[in-house]
Protein backbone atom coordinates (compact mmCIF):
# COMPACT_ATOMS: atom_id res chain seq x y z
CA UNK A 1 0.00 0.00 0.00
CA UNK A 2 1.46 3.56 -1.20
CA UNK A 3 1.77 5.72 2.34
CA UNK A 4 0.83 8.84 0.14
CA UNK A 5 -2.33 9.52 -1.55
CA UNK A 6 -3.53 12.04 -4.25
CA UNK A 7 -6.74 14.15 -3.72
CA UNK A 8 -8.90 17.09 -5.74
CA UNK A 9 -8.58 20.25 -3.51
CA UNK A 10 -9.65 23.62 -3.66
CA UNK A 11 -6.76 26.25 -2.92
CA UNK A 12 -7.61 29.94 -1.82
CA UNK A 13 -5.15 32.43 -2.11
CA UNK A 14 -5.35 36.23 -2.29
CA UNK A 15 -8.86 36.23 -2.88
CA UNK A 16 -9.23 33.60 -5.86
CA UNK A 17 -9.94 30.06 -5.61
CA UNK A 18 -8.54 27.28 -7.84
CA UNK A 19 -8.36 23.58 -8.60
CA UNK A 20 -5.33 21.43 -7.30
CA UNK A 21 -4.01 18.41 -6.73
CA UNK A 22 -2.82 17.56 -2.74
CA UNK A 23 -1.06 14.80 -1.35
CA UNK A 24 -2.14 13.60 1.81
CA UNK A 25 -0.38 10.43 4.34
CA UNK A 26 -2.35 7.31 4.30
CA UNK A 27 -3.51 6.03 8.21
CA UNK A 28 -4.24 2.89 8.87
CA UNK A 29 -4.92 0.69 11.57
CA UNK A 30 -2.22 -1.99 11.86
CA UNK A 31 -3.36 -5.72 13.68
CA UNK A 32 -0.86 -7.26 15.50
CA UNK A 33 -0.93 -10.81 16.21
CA UNK A 34 1.11 -12.38 17.99
CA UNK A 35 1.73 -16.25 18.26
CA UNK A 36 -2.25 -16.38 17.05
CA UNK A 37 -3.58 -14.28 19.41
CA UNK A 38 -4.24 -10.76 18.67
CA UNK A 39 -2.86 -8.41 21.14
CA UNK A 40 -3.99 -5.29 19.76
CA UNK A 41 -3.86 -2.37 16.85
CA UNK A 42 -1.91 0.12 15.86
CA UNK A 43 -2.73 3.46 13.91
CA UNK A 44 0.28 3.92 11.47
CA UNK A 45 1.69 4.77 8.23
CA UNK A 46 1.87 1.82 6.17
CA UNK A 47 5.56 1.91 5.59
CA UNK A 48 7.91 -0.12 7.71
CA UNK A 49 5.35 -2.20 9.30
CA UNK A 50 7.65 -5.47 10.40
CA UNK A 51 9.98 -2.91 11.67
CA UNK A 52 7.37 -0.97 13.31
CA UNK A 53 5.71 -4.13 15.58
CA UNK A 54 9.15 -5.61 16.16
CA UNK A 55 10.49 -2.28 18.17
CA UNK A 56 6.60 -2.26 19.66
CA UNK A 57 6.87 -5.73 21.00
CA UNK A 58 10.09 -5.17 21.95
CA UNK A 59 10.31 -1.88 23.60
CA UNK A 60 6.90 -3.28 25.85
CA UNK A 61 9.71 -6.09 27.13
CA UNK A 62 7.00 -8.60 25.54
CA UNK A 63 10.29 -9.82 23.19
CA UNK A 64 13.45 -9.99 24.73
CA UNK A 65 15.82 -10.76 21.64
CA UNK A 66 15.20 -10.53 18.30
CA UNK A 67 16.37 -13.90 17.91
CA UNK A 68 12.91 -14.53 19.70
CA UNK A 69 11.61 -14.16 16.45
CA UNK A 70 11.04 -17.15 14.48
CA UNK A 71 8.76 -15.77 11.60
CA UNK A 72 7.10 -12.42 10.75
CA UNK A 73 4.54 -11.90 7.72
CA UNK A 74 2.65 -9.16 6.52
CA UNK A 75 -0.60 -9.79 5.51
CA UNK A 76 -4.17 -8.05 4.06
CA UNK A 77 -2.40 -5.23 2.32
CA UNK A 78 -0.16 -4.73 4.81
CA UNK A 79 -2.73 -3.93 7.35
CA UNK A 80 -1.88 -7.05 9.76
CA UNK A 81 0.98 -8.83 10.91
CA UNK A 82 1.37 -12.00 12.33
CA UNK A 83 4.76 -13.09 14.74
CA UNK A 84 5.68 -16.06 15.97
CA UNK A 85 8.28 -15.40 18.92
CA UNK A 86 9.11 -16.94 22.13
CA UNK A 87 7.30 -14.08 24.40
CA UNK A 88 7.81 -12.84 28.11
CA UNK A 89 4.28 -14.31 29.39
CA UNK A 90 4.65 -11.84 32.42
CA UNK A 91 5.23 -8.59 30.36
CA UNK A 92 2.67 -9.58 27.70
CA UNK A 93 -0.10 -10.17 30.92
CA UNK A 94 0.98 -6.66 31.91
CA UNK A 95 0.51 -5.23 29.29
CA UNK A 96 -2.99 -6.41 28.92
CA UNK A 97 -3.55 -5.53 32.24
CA UNK A 98 -2.47 -2.01 33.01
CA UNK A 99 -1.99 -0.60 29.24
CA UNK A 100 -2.34 2.72 28.40
CA UNK A 101 -3.36 5.24 25.61
CA UNK A 102 -0.20 7.51 24.83
CA UNK A 103 0.02 11.06 24.39
CA UNK A 104 1.58 10.62 20.78
CA UNK A 105 -0.26 11.49 17.33
CA UNK A 106 -1.82 8.05 16.29
CA UNK A 107 -3.08 5.77 19.13
CA UNK A 108 -1.28 2.93 21.10
CA UNK A 109 -0.83 1.81 24.09
CA UNK A 110 1.58 0.88 26.32
CA UNK A 111 2.32 -0.28 30.15
CA UNK A 112 5.95 1.59 30.34
CA UNK A 113 4.98 5.14 31.37
CA UNK A 114 5.27 5.06 35.54
CA UNK A 115 9.21 5.43 36.42
CA UNK A 116 8.89 2.62 38.95
CA UNK A 117 6.98 0.01 36.29
CA UNK A 118 9.43 0.36 33.70
CA UNK A 119 12.01 -2.77 33.16
CA UNK A 120 15.42 -1.17 32.36
CA UNK A 121 18.70 -1.20 33.34
CA UNK A 122 20.36 2.30 34.93
CA UNK A 123 22.54 3.71 32.28
CA UNK A 124 26.17 4.14 33.45
CA UNK A 125 28.20 3.13 30.16
CA UNK A 126 30.63 6.00 28.71
CA UNK A 127 29.49 6.82 25.61
CA UNK A 128 29.95 10.35 24.66
CA UNK A 129 29.75 12.59 21.75
CA UNK A 130 30.93 16.54 20.68
CA UNK A 131 27.60 19.01 21.36
CA UNK A 132 28.84 19.97 17.29
CA UNK A 133 28.08 16.26 16.05
CA UNK A 134 24.60 16.43 17.36
CA UNK A 135 23.98 19.71 16.13
CA UNK A 136 24.97 19.01 12.77
CA UNK A 137 23.15 15.64 12.74
CA UNK A 138 19.79 17.41 13.84
CA UNK A 139 20.07 20.05 11.09
CA UNK A 140 21.12 16.93 8.56
CA UNK A 141 18.12 15.21 9.72
CA UNK A 142 15.47 17.74 9.02
CA UNK A 143 16.51 17.16 5.41
CA UNK A 144 15.93 13.48 5.34
CA UNK A 145 12.05 13.06 5.52
CA UNK A 146 10.68 12.76 2.12
CA UNK A 147 6.96 12.30 3.57
CA UNK A 148 6.98 15.17 5.52
CA UNK A 149 8.05 17.13 2.57
CA UNK A 150 5.14 15.80 0.52
CA UNK A 151 2.62 15.48 3.06
CA UNK A 152 3.56 18.11 5.99
CA UNK A 153 2.00 15.38 7.84
CA UNK A 154 4.20 13.09 9.50
CA UNK A 155 6.72 12.64 12.45
CA UNK A 156 10.44 11.51 12.10
CA UNK A 157 12.93 9.97 14.00
CA UNK A 158 16.88 9.04 13.27
CA UNK A 159 19.23 6.59 14.99
CA UNK A 160 22.30 7.61 14.41
CA UNK A 161 25.33 4.63 14.70
CA UNK A 162 27.95 6.47 12.62
CA UNK A 163 29.40 8.49 9.96
CA UNK A 164 28.46 6.01 7.17
CA UNK A 165 25.58 4.32 9.14
CA UNK A 166 22.12 5.50 10.42
CA UNK A 167 18.21 4.66 9.91
CA UNK A 168 15.55 7.12 9.19
CA UNK A 169 11.59 6.59 9.93
CA UNK A 170 8.77 8.47 9.05
CA UNK A 171 4.81 7.61 11.04
CA UNK A 172 2.07 9.97 11.95
CA UNK A 173 2.46 9.03 15.46
CA UNK A 174 5.85 10.15 17.20
CA UNK A 175 6.26 6.93 18.82
CA UNK A 176 5.93 4.73 16.07
CA UNK A 177 8.87 6.16 14.45
CA UNK A 178 10.96 5.34 17.44
CA UNK A 179 9.40 2.07 17.18
CA UNK A 180 10.45 1.74 13.32
CA UNK A 181 13.87 2.97 13.91
CA UNK A 182 14.90 0.39 16.57
CA UNK A 183 13.39 -2.17 14.48
CA UNK A 184 15.44 -1.28 11.68
CA UNK A 185 18.92 -1.37 13.71
CA UNK A 186 18.18 -4.78 15.77
CA UNK A 187 17.25 -6.26 12.07
CA UNK A 188 20.76 -5.17 11.44
CA UNK A 189 22.53 -6.57 14.53
CA UNK A 190 23.12 -3.29 15.72
CA UNK A 191 24.02 -2.71 19.75
CA UNK A 192 21.97 0.29 20.52
CA UNK A 193 23.71 1.20 23.34
CA UNK A 194 26.48 3.23 21.15
CA UNK A 195 23.98 5.48 19.62
CA UNK A 196 21.83 8.51 19.95
CA UNK A 197 18.55 8.93 18.81
CA UNK A 198 16.89 12.29 17.52
CA UNK A 199 13.22 13.30 17.50
CA UNK A 200 10.86 15.73 15.78
CA UNK A 201 8.92 16.11 18.34
CA UNK A 202 8.36 16.24 22.13
CA UNK A 203 10.16 14.93 24.57
CA UNK A 204 7.06 13.42 26.36
CA UNK A 205 7.60 9.83 28.54
CA UNK A 206 6.55 7.23 25.85
CA UNK A 207 9.44 8.43 24.17
CA UNK A 208 12.12 8.08 26.69
CA UNK A 209 10.36 5.32 28.11
CA UNK A 210 11.57 3.68 25.19
CA UNK A 211 14.48 4.88 24.59
CA UNK A 212 15.40 3.47 27.93
CA UNK A 213 14.17 0.65 27.00
CA UNK A 214 16.36 0.02 24.85
CA UNK A 215 19.26 1.17 26.44
CA UNK A 216 20.28 4.19 23.63
CA UNK A 217 22.52 6.66 25.96
CA UNK A 218 21.39 10.30 24.29
CA UNK A 219 17.83 11.32 23.48
CA UNK A 220 17.56 14.75 21.71
CA UNK A 221 14.66 16.89 19.95
CA UNK A 222 14.21 20.46 18.77
CA UNK A 223 11.30 20.75 20.99
CA UNK A 224 11.03 20.50 25.14
CA UNK A 225 10.54 17.70 27.41
CA UNK A 226 7.81 16.96 29.82
CA UNK A 227 8.24 16.70 33.40
CA UNK A 228 7.29 12.77 33.40
CA UNK A 229 9.82 12.51 30.60
CA UNK A 230 12.74 14.00 32.51
CA UNK A 231 11.80 12.09 35.78
CA UNK A 232 11.89 8.92 33.57
CA UNK A 233 15.60 10.48 32.15
CA UNK A 234 16.73 10.94 35.20
CA UNK A 235 16.22 7.81 37.23
CA UNK A 236 17.95 5.90 34.32
CA UNK A 237 20.98 7.99 33.48
CA UNK A 238 19.59 9.44 29.84
CA UNK A 239 21.23 11.88 28.36
CA UNK A 240 18.54 14.04 27.36
CA UNK A 241 18.61 17.32 25.18
CA UNK A 242 15.73 19.78 24.14
CA UNK A 243 15.60 22.32 21.33
CA UNK A 244 18.90 21.42 19.43
CA UNK A 245 18.37 24.48 17.17
CA UNK A 246 20.74 27.39 15.47
CA UNK A 247 24.05 25.94 17.84
CA UNK A 248 22.38 25.39 20.94
CA UNK A 249 20.84 22.78 22.63
CA UNK A 250 18.99 22.90 26.70
CA UNK A 251 20.98 19.81 28.70
CA UNK A 252 18.22 18.47 30.90
CA UNK A 253 19.82 15.40 32.43
CA UNK A 254 23.09 13.76 32.37
CA UNK A 255 24.63 16.06 30.72
CA UNK A 256 28.13 14.69 31.00
CA UNK A 257 27.72 12.27 27.58
CA UNK A 258 27.67 15.54 26.00
CA UNK A 259 29.52 18.16 27.75
CA UNK A 260 32.33 17.78 30.48
CA UNK A 261 30.75 20.50 32.94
Amino acid sequence: MDPIYKTDIIKIKNDNHFFSEDTLIREIKLEIILNGDRIGAVMCTPIDQKELAIGYLMSEGIISNIDNISEIRLLNDGMRIEIESEVDKEQLQRLNSEAVVISGCGKSMTANIDPAQINAKIMRDDYHIEPGLLSKQMDQFYTECPLYEQTGCVHTAKLYVGTSLSFVAEDIAQHNTIDKVIGKALQKGVDTSHTFLMVSGRLSSEMVAKTVMHQIPILASRTASTCLGLQIAEKFGLTLVGFVRNGGMNLYRHSHRIAKL
